[in-house]
């Protein structure tokens, strides 16, 4: 079975991206989405109406890759460096706001739990991880990605995976 690890990235968030807006109604663009930037260090807003389904569509993929993860430690995933003028450039996170909208938007939708862990005899959430939906939905649509670029070339390396 294809999973997240075999398809290119690109790809893969493309199509959740586009079965997120298409088919998960818990998932949309806060009103104030299209004016915010999605970092300090960014200098305007995203170009694309969409970038909202992008950017819930790439935690699905870092959750299954790294998780279970916190606001703060996807900060840094979705930070970079900033334009100073002639002081050195400096690495500054990413958006929380945003993260923190789309764990909550994901949650809803049933894709994303919060994982709890004992330590030193008390319950702490340690951040969020997939469920077992989100899980199998990356799974497939991974799947159907890795069908699609077999269609285009009979001889990718990928033939092994489906």
């Amino acid at each position: 079975m294809t999973t997240v690890y075999d398809v290119p990235a690109d790809l893969l968030i493309a199509k959740l991206a586009k079965y997120l807006k298409e088919k998960v109604k818990e998932v949309s663009p806060p009103p104030w989405a299209k004016f915010v930037k999605t970092g300090v260090h960014k200098e305007r807003p995203p170009q694309d109406p969409d970038w909202w389904y992008v950017r819930c569509a790439s935690i699905l993929r870092k959750l299954y890759l790294k998780g279970p993860i916190g606001v703060e430690r996807c900060r840094k995933f979705y930070g970079g460096r900033k334009d100073r003028g002639h002081a050195p450039e400096h690495t500054y996170k990413g958006s929380g706001a945003i993260i923190r909208k789309a764990f909550q938007q994901l949650e809803a939708a049933g894709l994303v739990e919060k994982v709890k862990k004992e330590i030193k005899g008390k319950e702490v959430i340690v951040g969020r991880g997939l469920t077992r939906k989100g899980r199998s939905l990356l799974d497939s649509l991974a799947h159907e990605v890795a069908k699609e670029i077999l269609a285009k070339n009979p001889n990718h390396p990928l033939k092994k995976y489906v």
